[in-house]
């Protein structure tokens, strides 16, 4: 089989994101919210990095996982005829396994953070701001470490253009989903519908994409 070019593997990547992972019309609603959230977080980069990292984590990404983890189906894919438990073993980037030992760690953080002067690992917050300016160095340090560590193991593990197509796919998710996604909220809300039928998947062959 010929290798794919880059460009064919990002349209890979995207497409069995979609059809393995955003079925539930109420996660594409979600996504939509937290693209929009993301494009403000990246714009707040070039301004102040710590708010977007407390942005991006709080609102973006909360909103991001909550559709994956309560309101996509995880029984057997009839649209893509596999179970759920194989899509998770083939997901290129983060599936909910490693989701939640990611939030885990994010979760921690603050905790470790704010009990750190009582063992004297630091001075204590003066007040609350230094606190937040903190907690949005180590997500933002967070957020970096574990887009690239995810990117070096696929690298390694898989290919170098792999792991570099997963990266720009991450990156350029927020511009991908507010394209995709942005009738959602009509299907979902108007015409009622919670599950994307997915007529579009059968034409493109529902066939696994082992990469």
């Amino acid at each position: 089989m010929a290798q794919l070019t880059f460009a064919d593997e990002l349209r890979e990547q995207r497409w069995d994101d979609h059809r393995y992972y955003h079925q539930s019309r109420v996660n594409q609603s979600l996504h939509l919210f937290s693209a929009c959230c993301f494009l403000a977080t990246y714009a707040l980069m070039f301004v102040n990095p710590i708010v977007a990292a407390l942005l991006g984590w709080v609102i973006a990404m909360w909103s991001r996982q909550i559709g994956h983890f309560w309101f996509e189906p995880k029984g057997y894919d009839a649209v893509n005829q596999t179970t759920f438990e194989h899509k998770e073993a083939i997901k290129v980037g983060y599936n909910l396994q490693r989701k939640v030992a990611l939030f885990l760690v994010w979760s921690a953080i603050p905790v470790v953070l704010w009990l750190s002067p009582r063992f004297g690992w630091r001075e204590p917050f003066a007040d609350r701001a230094p606190y937040l300016h903190q907690l949005g160095v180590a997500w933002l340090v967070l957020a970096g470490v574990g887009l690239l560590a995810r990117t070096l193991w696929l690298i390694v593990r898989r290919s170098p253009q792999t792991g570099l197509v997963w990266f720009t796919k991450i990156l350029t998710d927020p511009f991908n989903d507010v394209r995709t996604y942005y009738r959602a909220p009509y299907y979902l809300f108007i015409k009622g519908e919670k599950l994307d039928p997915m007529l579009h998947a059968g034409s493109r062959g529902g066939q696994l994409h082992e990469r």
